[in-house]
């Protein structure tokens, strides 16, 4: 019981040991960071702020890229201040919060995205139904029932994982608290609570992926029987990006997390380690925005509306300074409808 209450906290092995690479390192995820946040924030504030983006796919995608936000703020910030300030400790309770928080969003993403698949199914194989069936209620429920599942799993993992006693080393393999890093350290000879929660996770993600599977196998019969190539195409370039962004969520954290635990971590384990925590989040909106009409549309209408607030604004300020002088005051109005008109032709 001595070994049990001398740990206090845990010590993150990071990258690497050498203080220079743990710099570069800092800095660099520092800069992917910043990229991840701008252009998931990006789709946020699309999807809320254009109409023509008020449809359940938007809707989904927003909630998508919020989840993304919170995931990689969650190891990403502290990783970038222990490898600038070369001080890896973490306390008990600090873990467990980075553990509570990934579980959270890393079963919220799961949950949105299999909720996605079914949004592109019922969208291609039954069209005509497709207002009544993804509506309004429907899915914030579908949002909701995807937050909470999360939530309640990140409650029975953490719950979990620290039944656990540790005890010996106290050195984490990684440079964040996950659940394989913390097996390797556990000295517990009991592991059912910890093996119940990760049973629970494996059956929620199987049945999440065989969902997955189920939909793109009606998606792709159907759009096999689209007579025309341009329809063909039209309907695979609305799956494809979801379609990609799951195979890498998926498969890194598959790697990750279902990979046997080894004593010493390979570079192979630190890379996916990576992969799984910034890649995805960083891909997301990169291949929703970069090969999406919608969104490039909405982008220069957002910059067109931004350009023509700021040019009204600006004639609304000269319109209050002036005092007295009809024939100035007729020229600037004049100027402003000009303005005005040529702006909306513009949009």
């Amino acid at each position: 019981m001595t070994n049990i209450t001398a740990i206090s906290g845990f010590i993150f092995m990071g990258i690497s040991d050498i203080q220079e690479l743990q710099t570069f390192c800092g800095v660099l995820f520092l800069m992917m960071y910043m990229a991840t946040l701008i252009s998931n924030l990006m789709i946020i504030i699309l999807t809320t702020l254009d109409l023509q983006l008020q449809t359940p796919m938007y809707f989904f995608l927003k909630n998508l890229s919020l989840l993304d936000v919170f995931f990689v703020s969650v190891t990403i910030p502290n990783f970038v201040f222990n490898s600038l300030i070369h001080n890896n400790f973490i306390s008990i309770l600090g873990c467990a919060v980075q553990v509570f928080l990934l579980s959270t969003f890393t079963g919220g993403e799961v949950f949105i995205l299999t909720v996605m698949s079914y949004d592109r199914y019922v969208a291609i194989c039954s069209p005509l139904y497709y207002d009544a069936i993804m509506n309004g209620g429907t899915c914030v429920l579908m949002v909701g029932i995807s937050w909470a599942t999360g939530v309640v799993f990140a409650a029975i993992n953490t719950a979990g994982t620290f039944s656990m006693s540790f005890c010996g080393s106290n050195m984490i393999p990684q440079f964040f608290c996950d659940v394989p890093s913390l097996l390797r350290i556990s000295c517990s000879e009991t592991l059912v609570l910890i093996n119940t929660s990760l049973g629970i996770g494996l059956c929620l993600g199987m049945i999440c992926f065989i969902c997955v599977v189920i939909s793109y196998f009606y998606i792709f019969s159907t759009v096999f029987k689209i007579p025309t190539a341009k329809g063909q195409s039209k309907a695979f370039a609305t799956c494809i990006p979801h379609l990609t962004v799951f195979t890498i969520f998926m498969g890194t954290a598959c790697f990750v997390y279902l990979k046997p635990p080894s004593r010493v971590p390979s570079i192979t384990d630190k890379l996916f380690s990576v992969l799984y925590t910034v890649l995805s989040p960083t891909l997301n909106p990169l291949i929703y925005s970069l090969r999406n009409n919608d969104v490039k549309c909405a982008m220069k209408r957002l910059q067109q509306n931004l350009y023509k607030q700021e040019y009204l604004h600006l004639i609304r300020i000269s319109l209050n300074g002036i005092n007295g002088s009809t024939e100035i005051y007729n020229h600037v109005k004049m100027k402003r409808k000009q303005i005005y008109v040529t702006c909306n032709k513009i949009v």
